[in-house]
């Protein structure tokens, strides 16, 4: 199957060409914009499939539509858990939350071959994107310390990790623990500045010190403010980090 890819976000425009590489799909044109889109819809063939992100740099995807008539399957990729689409079935449309996950996605593809897009459906779901209000990622958490309640801003966090069934904010100050699981952090945070290393990290690029290589392929990261234990980057993560990072 021949597709493209419209995804502002380069990291995850190149984590998703990753991922359908073991799809047997091919990707003819990666894009990034709705006015870019609109234009290469009307000088070309349209292909079998398109990964499609809900919030392009230029506005919604569906502005895309309003202009050209869409002939080719789509999956709706979106980064915005405040959607709360996983609330919603849509029988004919196939939609993927970010950070995506290799057997959603095989199951988005495998859907998306075999059913039928309904006109009504899509509708919906853009009636739905629509009338939620697009809110940016979180930029602050507040915490308790003893009997006060402090706001803590994105820019001093080093990173978040996890550690006997709790989740912690590290920055210079302290640590502090936050009602949260990572799982949940990875939807709300900015994937420009953040990355999940493993199952127990998510680290800030600011705070990042050194990269140092590590056993088994593997990478150490040396934050700035955190020396409380070894932070080691997962094997299967290396090529994801060394994109996010360039």
């Amino acid at each position: 199957m021949k597709a493209i890819i419209i995804e502002d976000e380069l990291p995850s425009a190149r984590r998703l060409e990753r991922l359908l590489q073991d799809f047997e799909i091919e990707i003819i044109y990666k894009l990034n914009a709705v006015k870019s889109s609109v234009l290469w819809f009307q000088k070309n063939e349209h292909p079998d499939i398109i990964f499609l992100d809900v919030q392009l740099s230029d506005g919604l995807c569906f502005e895309i539509f309003k202009q050209v008539k869409i002939t080719s399957k789509i999956i709706f990729t979106t980064a915005f858990s405040n959607y709360s689409i996983k609330a919603f079935d849509y029988n004919s449309i196939s939609y993927l939350l970010k950070p995506i996950d290799k057997e959603k996605l095989e199951e988005a593809i495998k859907k998306a071959k075999e059913v039928y897009q309904k006109e009504t459906d899509l509708e919906q779901f853009k009636k739905l994107i629509s009338n939620y209000k697009i809110e940016d990622y979180k930029n602050s958490f507040t915490v308790k310390v003893g009997k006060k309640i402090k706001i803590l801003k994105i820019d001093e966090v080093a990173c978040f990790y996890s550690y006997e069934n709790a989740t912690y904010l590290k920055t210079k100050e302290g640590n502090y623990i936050i009602n949260n699981s990572l799982t949940n952090l990875e939807y709300d945070l900015n994937p420009k500045y953040f990355f999940r290393v493993n199952r127990t990290f998510i680290v800030h690029i600011n705070a990042i010190k050194d990269i140092i290589t590590y056993s088994n392929s593997r990478l150490k990261l040396v934050l700035q403010s955190y020396s409380d234990s070894e932070i080691i980057l997962s094997r299967e993560r290396v090529k994801d980090f060394k994109s996010w990072i360039d």
